[in-house]
Parts: C-alpha cells; structure tokens; sequence
C-alpha cells in the first residue's frame, strides 16, 4: 500500500499542482483535486483490505463522477481535472500495491493525455464566454459586427440565450479567436 500511495501522490501533484494550477491559478481546486484524490485512494484502500468486490469500487467511482459541485461554478476543464484526479486514486489504490507498474503506466497515460489535452498551445487562441449586451439586435450580422467590435476579436460562433425587450438586454454565448484582427466599425 505504501507504494501505491507514494505513486498516487506523485500523480496527483503532477495534475493538480505541475498542470492544473500552473494553467489556471485556482488555488481552491488544486487542494480540492489532491484531497478528492487522496480521499478516494484511502477508500478504496480500505475496501481493498476488507476484501469487498470491486464493483463496490466502480460504484464508488460512479456515484463521485456524477456529483455536481455545488458550492461555485466549475469549467468543464475543471470537471475534467476531478475525474482525473479520480481515476488516479482509483489506479492506484487498487494496483498500487498489486500491480505496481501497470499503475505507474496507468498513471502516465492519464497525465500525457491531460498534459496535451489542456496544453494552451492546443486551441489556445479560442475563447467562450457568455456576453450580456445593453441593445437587442434584430440584424443577426449586426449582432456579430457588435460581438466582435467589443470582444476585439473574431467571432467563430455566437447563440443568443436571452433576450429581454423590457430592459434592452441580449445575453450571448459566444466563441470566438483571441487577438484575431478583425475590421473595427
């Protein structure tokens, strides 16, 4: 057990700490991400060592992937980095000890794909971000010339989600390519 542990905290510092915080500077889901991760790897631990069926573990890793984190809004990135950190205390609570290099493939694997999945370089100029607007606009290309006249940018895709007559009000799902020129009007 000892080896797996040390093995699961070396992966779950590598994704919370060496990716996930050097990316996106969110301090409480870096201790959220080693403490879900260490959490998971001690449970299934124990329930290893009480000799339950592992579909017990499965089950356990089932019900912590489908909560939805209630307390502030989280990206989907930020899901992604939970499942992650899930997963590794899975792999290494159950192969840690048993299969200790298969665990530490595992692992590997695990972390080159978030490392490369979340790499800025990767669609790093495209951006969301929901915009609410002071006007409504009638003309869906005039709602786009003003999409990219206030974003700066270059407007890839755009859903109106809400419009309000009463108020003047337009709020907007947009995509669009950061430090992309486009023709200010």
């Amino acid at each position: 057990m000892a080896t797996g542990l040390l093995m699961d905290l070396v992966a779950i510092v590598t994704l919370a700490y060496a990716l996930y915080y050097r990316r996106h500077h969110r301090r409480d889901l870096l201790f959220a991400y080693i403490a879900l991760n260490v959490g998971i790897f001690a449970v299934v631990s124990l329930l290893l060592v009480q000799r339950v069926d592992i579909a017990v573990g499965f089950g356990l890793f089932g019900v912590l992937s489908i909560i939805r984190l209630r307390s502030s809004e989280i990206t989907q990135q930020e899901i992604a980095y939970y499942f992650v950190a899930i997963a590794l205390g899975l792999v290494n609570g159950i192969a840690g000890g048993t299969w200790p290099l298969t665990a530490l493939l595992l692992d590997a694997i695990l972390l080159v794909v978030m490392y490369a999945a979340d790499h800025p370089k990767l669609f790093g100029r495209t951006r969301q971000q929901i915009v609410t607007l002071d006007v409504v606009h009638t003309d869906p290309d005039m709602l786009k010339v003003d999409l990219e006249n206030r974003l700066r940018a270059k407007v890839l895709h755009h859903v109106v989600t809400q419009i309000d007559y009463v108020r003047d009000v337009t709020v907007v799902d947009v995509r669009y390519v950061a430090n992309a020129r486009v023709g200010v009007r």
